[in-house]
């Protein structure tokens, strides 16, 4: 993308660090760092599990260098806790996240964290307990706003109820995985979204990296690539993702992308970009290269046409109960918005 002229739509673009400390080296992240603010990102997002918080320590000697006087630059820092157990003490109840934050803001050297997400359930803490913490967090100053990740529909509904009913710092963001091989969360998380004007984040937008067009059909994925290192990867395995539903949407992204002269990844952005309560698409990448392409995203406009074919070859279906019968017996529009029909 050019850089000298910030694109509008890159304050929706957030710079994912989960490769800090890990697979890119400080030098490699300051360039990240660097790249994402000059092109005018202000949303950097780390967790204390990144690195064993290392992520954390290489953004906190970035800000120090790039930054010395933070103010009010229009950089928002988002990081999230629950799975680092700070001094022997898990999950997120009272003490565990009162230890998480502060150990935060120590690795990034800051006193303020903008966005604080818990990174998953607790099922061993009462949900109240977490409230409470989050809202004296607010109070003290220590932490802006409040969200979750990794969630579902139960949990999330029983979360934001519990801090409505008493009046405390509940979820603002939602974040989630989300992309065109992967829209479970549009069964009942999204409409939950729509109904409470609860905001999402996507993490993942690339599938693992399949959204590239890097992988090919009955071909294990070799060399230096995720998929390549370890084909069995969670979520983005081979064997799991290699469907002919699959390849049927990489045909769509690759075409398309064909058709506006931009790269297959840009184009599984873009249409992140016009999905209902996306407000973010966290980038995550290796290299400054793969972190320019995934910027170039802001530049690029997709026809409603394109939209529409991504959206439909993409479509997840819904699972036979209760989504498919209340489609099919009552004709509940919610389901079919967001399930089989994938008109948004």
């Amino acid at each position: 993308m050019d850089t000298t002229q910030p694109s509008k739509r890159t304050n929706q673009l957030a710079l994912g660090t989960m490769t800090f400390g890990v697979e890119t080296d400080e030098g490699g992240a300051f360039a990240q760092l660097d790249r994402f603010r000059e092109v005018g990102g202000t949303h950097i997002d780390t967790a204390d599990v990144y690195g064993d918080g290392e992520s954390e320590r290489i953004i906190g000697r970035w800000l120090a260098d790039r930054r010395p006087d933070r103010g009010d630059d229009g950089m928002l820092i988002a990081t999230k806790g629950r799975f680092a157990p700070p001094e022997g003490l898990a999950g997120a109840s009272r003490p565990a996240l009162q230890a998480a934050v502060d150990a935060s803001l120590s690795r990034l050297g800051i006193d303020h964290i903008d966005l604080y997400l818990v990174h998953g359930w607790d099922q061993e803490t009462p949900v109240a307990e977490t409230l409470e913490t989050l809202t004296g967090l607010v109070e003290a100053g220590k932490i802006g706003r409040v969200g979750w990740s990794n969630l579902t529909g139960y949990q999330f509904g029983t979360i934001v109820t519990t801090a409505r009913l008493g009046d405390l710092a509940g979820p603002e963001v939602i974040q989630l995985q989300y992309n065109l091989l992967d829209r479970t969360i549009e069964h009942e998380l999204l409409p939950f979204c729509l109904d409470t004007g609860i905001t999402s984040q996507a993490w993942s937008p690339l599938g693992g990296g399949w959204l590239t067009g890097k992988y090919r059909r009955n071909k294990r994925p070799e060399g230096a690539t995720r998929l390549g290192e370890d084909p069995n990867r969670g979520v983005e395995a081979y064997d799991k993702r290699n469907t002919d539903r699959t390849w049927a949407i990489v045909d769509a992204v690759t075409a398309i992308a064909s058709d506006h002269g931009c790269s297959p990844g840009q184009v599984a952005i873009t249409w992140l970009l016009t999905r209902p309560t996306v407000s973010s698409v966290l980038l995550g990448a290796r290299t400054l290269e793969q972190l320019d392409d995934n910027l170039g995203a802001a530049d690029v406009t997709l026809s409603a046409d394109d939209i529409a074919r991504l959206t439909t070859v993409s479509a997840p279906g819904l699972p036979d109960y209760p989504y498919a019968m209340l489609e099919e017996f009552a004709g509940m529009e919610h389901w079919h918005i967001l399930g089989s029909a994938a008109t948004i």
